[in-house]
């Protein structure tokens, strides 16, 4: 449920990235933080384990209008992607408003996508969020590199729910802002339809 800050006439909404481990969520995060004006976000905030790293911060989009006069901040967060941080990730989703799956298209990394899936699912129904009508978008990242599995293919395996779905190579920024448009567009109409 988005936060709705009267004074400032703002409604917070929380949009989560998640996936499986280093399979592009940070790279998201930062290139967005990295790519947008300094006046239109917040500080980032890093939380660093052995092996992992969340990030959050938040950013007003300047381009995305308003919900009944309010401007839209989002507050952007990704979970850490190792099976061993279960908890973490399931706390991270509360309050979600929105999520993007940031899927890694090689081969290999195919039961990882279906099983950190399934594990999205169940940590939604943790929190009394549907996954059949939460806004999400899948991204299908690392599409540059050479075992990376073929579109029509890798979108059969994962596409759920008719969901969009951008092709990305995030480390280039190839995608990322693709991405985070699908997905704003899916909350806020999300918002006007229960405002």
């Amino acid at each position: 449920m988005p936060f709705i800050n009267f004074p400032a006439r703002e409604i917070n909404c929380k949009l989560v990235y998640y996936g499986p481990g280093l399979g592009g969520k940070t790279a998201n995060l930062q290139w967005i933080y990295d790519h947008t004006g300094t006046n239109q976000k917040g500080k980032m905030v890093s939380l660093a384990t052995e092996t992992d790293r969340t990030l959050f911060f938040d950013f007003l989009p300047l381009d995305l209008g308003t919900v009944r006069g309010f401007r839209t901040r989002f507050h952007l967060y990704t979970v850490p992607g190792q099976v061993f941080y279960e908890a973490s990730r399931r706390l991270i989703l509360k309050g979600a408003d929105g999520v993007v799956f940031v899927a890694d298209s090689q081969e290999e990394r195919l039961d990882a996508n279906l099983e950190t899936i399934d594990n999205l699912k169940e940590h939604l129904k943790d929190h009394n969020l549907n996954f059949d009508t939460i806004p999400y978008a899948l991204q299908l990242n690392k599409r540059d590199l050479p075992n990376a599995m073929p579109l029509p293919e890798l979108t059969k395996q994962l596409q759920i729910k008719g969901e969009p779905v951008i092709e990305a190579v995030a480390i280039e920024g190839k995608g990322i802002f693709d991405t985070l448009k699908e997905v704003a567009k899916l909350v806020l109409a999300e918002l006007k339809k229960n405002s």
